[in-house]
């Protein structure tokens, strides 16, 4: 405190820290919940929480295949191919949906009777080897661990890796590595464009 500086009054009852002169303590709390909140914590906005889809949305992704899997939120795209590792048709489902729902209608949209159907053990099951057998065909599928073993000859499943091939062709194409359109119809054209650049370079 500094000689001759201005003078210190100490608090009496009617006072508390930080009320105005001339308001005691009841009235000065009265008038700080009057203000608009200076030392309060502020909430995000309302449309930066995120929001439950209904059943309108849930409809919606799965008519556009759109849908969440541990690889994020997505769609999942499946193709079968010729010998030649081209690609013939397209099915597009949800990111979380099995593949093996869009193997029937993959296989009707063959040309012909192929040979063998080459596939992974994400369609291996019983009834889908049973539709090959009896379209005329042979099935190279792997059983899964936990069924019981069948035939799969090695020498015709290593051609599996021509799909792979082709999908890495595919992929080159930022558009079908990363989906941007919004529509399946519209991300299945570009799908369909790609291939149709492949055969031609094929």
């Amino acid at each position: 405190m500094v000689a001759g500086g201005p003078a210190f009054h100490p608090l009496d009852q009617g006072r508390c820290l930080g009320a105005p002169a001339g308001l005691g303590s009841e009235a000065w709390r009265s008038a700080r919940h009057d203000l608009s909140g200076w030392h309060q914590r502020s909430r995000p906005p309302q449309s930066g929480r995120r929001r439950k889809k209904g059943a309108h949305g849930r409809e919606r992704d799965l008519r556009e295949a759109l849908g969440r899997s541990r690889g994020g939120y997505g769609t999942k795209a499946c193709v079968i191919a010729d010998g030649r590792g081209r690609a013939i048709a397209f099915a597009l489902a949800p990111g979380q949906a099995h593949e093996l729902p869009l193997a029937p209608g993959l296989l009707d949209s063959l040309p012909g009777v192929p040979g063998w159907i080459i596939g992974d053990r994400g369609y291996a099951a019983d009834a889908f080897r049973e539709r090959i057998w009896a379209m005329g065909a042979r099935p190279a599928i792997p059983p899964k661990r936990t069924d019981a073993p069948v035939a799969c000859p090695s020498w015709i499943y290593n051609n599996r890796s021509r799909v792979e091939n082709l999908w890495a062709r595919l992929k080159e194409w930022r558009a079908v590595a990363t989906r941007y359109e919004k529509t399946a119809q519209s991300f299945l054209g570009v799908l369909c464009l790609a291939a149709a650049a492949d055969w031609i370079k094929l």
